[in-house]
């Protein structure tokens, strides 16, 4: 149990140093832009071309994975959707973000950050696979639902046109792409440069953590949703049982993929889940507090997880 607290302490401290820094300094949210900027747009993307480009292209190909911890993620958001979709008289916008809090974990960054220092390099492949093809979905997912319940004034084909652009040009994408095609062509890039690339990987985990402790720390708290105990039960307990129950049941897959599947699915929920809420002017103070919840819980739940996994009581496929 020592060697998991040594695992995790380091990975949740920098995102309560981030928290406390913002407390004690108060600095407006907008000065986090830079940062958040730097994450997405340079280090993560560096950090994903890096250890994709370095990959046996055969290993990029893995459908059934990709189709297990997808299909994992929206029976869960499916779940929790249709819940709220009863229980609300037919209310799509707020069912819609509860699902996606409910399902769209942080694995863009928690995700790649806590699943390598936890499994190391290997488990690069399988987190920018999930987070490729999760965040494809994720995509279409909130502005196809608002324009089904009448949010948006565009039209079908503008709608798909904004969908396609967000997918296409989205920097995480960007980066697994060029990645995967430098591991086909079996492209190396020049020495200086690939020395840059090393030094804006290394970067990635910390500066995104420390900008989700700023997140959470700046964020007012001051609705809590009464679904909380359901959210949260379905992100950090359901989605990661169901994925691995989903994995084991579909093929042999490598024990680290395994493992980096599940493990992504007991992320909490992610930061993107309340600027979807905010784009759309619905749920957003709650989703503000999920976000922070399931964060807090997930120090727990993770840190169990991660006990289970490496203490040998989760074995890597549950029908052997």
């Amino acid at each position: 149990m020592a060697a998991v607290f040594g695992l995790v302490l380091p990975f949740f401290g920098m995102i309560f140093l981030g928290f406390a820094v913002a407390r004690i300094t108060r600095q407006p949210i907008e000065a986090l832009g830079w940062m958040n900027t730097f994450v997405i747009y340079v280090a993560l993307p560096a950090l994903f071309f890096q250890l994709l480009s370095k990959t046996p292209i055969e290993k990029l190909t893995e459908i059934s994975y990709i189709a297990s911890a997808v299909l994992a993620t929206y029976i869960v958001f499916t779940l929790m959707f249709a819940g709220s979709y009863l229980w609300n008289a037919g209310e799509i916008r707020e069912s819609t973000i509860k699902g996606l809090a409910a399902a769209y974990g942080n694995i863009g960054y928690m995700g790649p950050g806590l699943a390598l220092l936890a499994f190391g390099e290997e488990a690069a492949v399988p987190v920018a696979l999930i987070f490729c093809f999760e965040n494809i979905l994720h995509f279409a997912v909130a502005p196809t639902m608002m324009a089904i319940a009448g949010g948006g004034e565009e039209g079908a084909g503008r709608l798909a046109l904004n969908v396609l652009k967000k997918i296409a040009l989205h920097p995480f994408i960007i980066a697994t792409a060029v990645g995967v095609a430098a591991a086909a062509l079996a492209l190396r890039p020049p020495a200086p440069l690939e020395t840059l690339l090393d030094y804006l990987s290394r970067a990635a985990a910390p500066c995104a953590l420390f900008a989700m402790g700023v997140t959470l720390a700046l964020r007012p708290l001051k609705r809590m949703p009464s679904e909380i105990g359901v959210i949260a039960a379905l992100k950090l307990a359901v989605h990661p049982a169901l994925c691995y129950v989903i994995l084991s049941a579909m093929g042999n897959f490598d024990p680290v993929w395994v493992y980096s599947a599940v493990l992504l699915a007991a992320l909490p929920t992610a930061t993107n889940v309340f600027v979807i809420g905010q784009q759309y002017g619905v749920w957003v103070e709650r989703a503000s507090a999920t976000i922070l919840v399931t964060t807090i819980l997930s120090v727990a739940s993770v840190t169990a997880l991660l006990y289970a996994i490496t203490s040998g009581l989760l074995p890597p496929d549950l029908f052997p």
